[in-house]
């Protein structure tokens, strides 16, 4: 999950936004600290669950990386429109666990990533992932916008 975080970095720049699905235990997180990698950002990425939400500057020039942990949250966007998303948006890549159906509004282009783990009973599945990515928006309806994946 981390390396697909740091490919996927690759393609974001300033304004995108992403929203990751996944039960508890996918690989949201470990998926974003990979993203923070591969934006070069400050900080440890940890799981925001409790703080809501932590921004990682930039080390190198790039945009900063806003993770955002919307679990708790249950009032869709009014929620949202607290942490002021809207005004880190444009010079941020904004990650959001948990965002379905609460964040959608900020933007019209968006990724949306789905982590699923494997179902089975060897143990070897728990290491599993299927992961979908779909692109949203005029932002990543080019031809091969996704292709790097």
């Amino acid at each position: 999950m981390q390396e697909l975080g740091r490919t996927l970095a690759r393609l974001l720049r300033p304004g995108d936004l992403v929203l990751l699905t996944g039960e508890l235990g996918a690989g949201k997180t470990t998926l974003t600290r990979g993203l923070g990698e591969g934006l070069g950002v400050r900080g440890a990425v940890t799981s925001p669950t409790f703080v809501i939400a932590r921004v990682h500057p930039s080390l190198s020039g790039g945009p900063a990386l806003v993770h955002v942990d919307a679990y708790r949250l249950g009032g869709g966007l009014d929620e949202m429109e607290d942490l002021d998303l809207d005004v880190s948006l444009p010079e941020s890549v904004v990650v959001v666990e948990w965002g379905d159906g609460k964040v959608e509004e900020l933007s019209d282009d968006r990724l949306h990533v789905v982590i699923a783990r494997a179902v089975g009973h060897e143990e070897v599945l728990d290491d599993v992932r299927e992961v979908s990515v779909r692109g949203i928006g005029a932002r990543w309806s080019a031809p091969g916008a996704l292709a790097a994946l």
